[in-house]
């Protein structure tokens, strides 16, 4: 399933260094970071690149910040609990929006239920993600100036989008 993200900024990857002997006893922690915009169920590159292209003219560039730490303790895919940084962009949100209403979203995970956030770790000790949700961070900002398509059976970014587009 292709995934349109959103770069995260160096400032991220930093924090997530920094917060790495506070993960140490999650099964998987993260060393790529990634915010997800979209996913899309959609097979044949070409025509998605395309489509994408179409959708995201005129579209802004916009305001991402990380506001805090977080978890999912039932997360819809996956083992959990999922210690994650959390997210809040109304750019984000409105462009979401956007694109589960030309292609439709994946159940479980997009519409009602997209909680944009960064993937830290998963599956570890409930007790461990609450003690985690309770530091505080200073809050991240940038801007998000472009987009990328990211194959996740290749694990490379297949295409970029800039915004505003």
């Amino acid at each position: 399933m292709y995934s349109l993200n959103v770069p995260v900024h160096g400032q991220v990857s930093r924090l997530a260094a920094e917060m790495f002997p506070y993960l140490a006893s999650f099964d998987r922690i993260r060393d790529r970071h990634t915010l997800v915009c979209k996913r899309f169920e959609e097979s044949n590159l070409n025509h998605l690149r395309d489509s994408l292209r179409h959708a995201l003219r005129g579209s802004p560039a916009f305001e991402v910040q990380v506001t805090g730490i977080d978890y999912f303790e039932s997360p819809p895919v996956g083992s959990a609990p999922v210690v994650y940084l959390a997210v809040e962009s109304p750019g984000l949100f409105d462009l979401h929006s956007r694109l589960t209403d030309e292609f439709g979203a994946v159940e479980g995970l997009e519409a009602e239920d997209y909680t944009p956030h960064i993937t830290l770790a998963r599956s570890g000790s409930l007790a461990d993600a609450q003690a985690l949700a309770e530091r505080d961070i200073d809050p991240l900002t940038w801007t998000a100036s472009h987009l990328e398509l990211y194959d996740p059976e290749y694990r490379e970014t297949v295409a970029s989008i800039s915004l505003p587009a």
